[in-house]
């Protein structure tokens, strides 16, 4: 299926892009207009672009049916000050309460049920209840269109990051299981960061280098069981390694029988352990399985 943007209305357009590019951050933010009137409001289009300075962005965008502005758009032209908040599962009801179009000069602090506390570096009141809010200062707004769906993206300094105890480990860096955080999907879906959701990914780069899919043995590279996360994994060493023999009589006797049934048995079990993240055994599996 090819979609060109200009073959179809900005309502489907803008609901493919957000059905494809998931999950989103959330950007919950508090803002205020020139008479004090305070607003609070989530933006998924939302990112971190930079840590020296700390750099974060979103975008309130115009709305697609109408083409009329956000007050959180309104807010920051005026004042321009926000405080960005990472929302957790333990919100999310409540920050999809504060969604709710009211009219101008409603506190959604009030509405959504959340404790205002006064900033320290900013004049937006922050969420006492969210685990992480930073306080920022516009540095720019900048304007991609003066059509329904246009873009409007805040360009924000953080000044002062507030986060809670709570989320931290013992290193002092932020446990994601322990934030809990939340992201956007398509329509009314949501997700948690949490559980199976969670997961590592050695980084290559942390290796001197790697050898890459194209240096991986042929008999590896073209298996028809071995998928792509497989292949970047065995891909990831810094060199194809040795054929060993196996000290676990638990892994000699299930490379035996599945060498007794052939190739696909072979890589069948080779990636069982890549599943279980034990890229070593996979290899030796492999390599052996060559050898008659």
């Amino acid at each position: 299926m090819i979609i060109d943007p200009k073959d179809i209305a900005t309502a489907r357009m803008h609901a493919l892009l957000l059905g494809s590019v998931t999950p989103r951050p959330i950007a919950f933010a508090s803002t205020i207009d020139k008479d004090g009137n305070v607003n609070l409001s989530p933006f998924s289009f939302f990112n971190c672009f930079g840590s020296n300075p700390p750099l974060l962005v979103f975008s309130p965008n115009r709305r697609v049916r109408d083409n009329t502005t956000k007050h959180t758009f309104e807010n920051v032209t005026e004042v321009p000050e926000v405080v960005i908040h990472i929302a957790s599962y333990a919100m999310v009801q409540q920050l999809s309460l504060a969604s709710v179009e009211f009219p101008k000069g409603v506190n959604e602090f009030v509405k959504a049920g959340f404790t205002e506390e006064p900033s320290l570096k900013v004049k937006p009141p922050r969420i006492l209840e969210a685990p992480v809010a930073f306080e920022c200062k516009v540095m720019q707004v900048m304007p991609t269109g003066e059509q329904g769906g246009a873009g409007n993206l805040v360009i924000c300094h953080v000044l002062l990051m507030h986060v809670k105890e709570a989320v931290m480990d013992d290193a002092g860096r932020i446990d994601p299981f322990k934030l809990d955080a939340i992201a956007r999907l398509g329509g009314d879906w949501y997700c948690r960061v949490s559980g199976d959701a969670i997961f590592k990914v050695p980084k290559p780069l942390e290796k001197k280098m790697s050898i890459g899919m194209d240096q991986l043995p042929r008999h590896i590279r073209t298996s028809r069981i071995l998928s792509g996360n497989d292949l970047g994994l065995l891909a990831s060493v810094e060199a194809v390694p040795l054929a060993t023999g196996f000290n676990d009589d638990a892994e000699r006797l299930a490379f035996q029988e599945a060498q007794a049934l052939g190739g696909e048995a072979i890589h069948n079990l080779a990636h069982q352990y890549l599943e279980q993240g034990k890229t070593e055994l996979a290899w030796n599996v492999l390599l052996l399985g060559q050898i008659k």
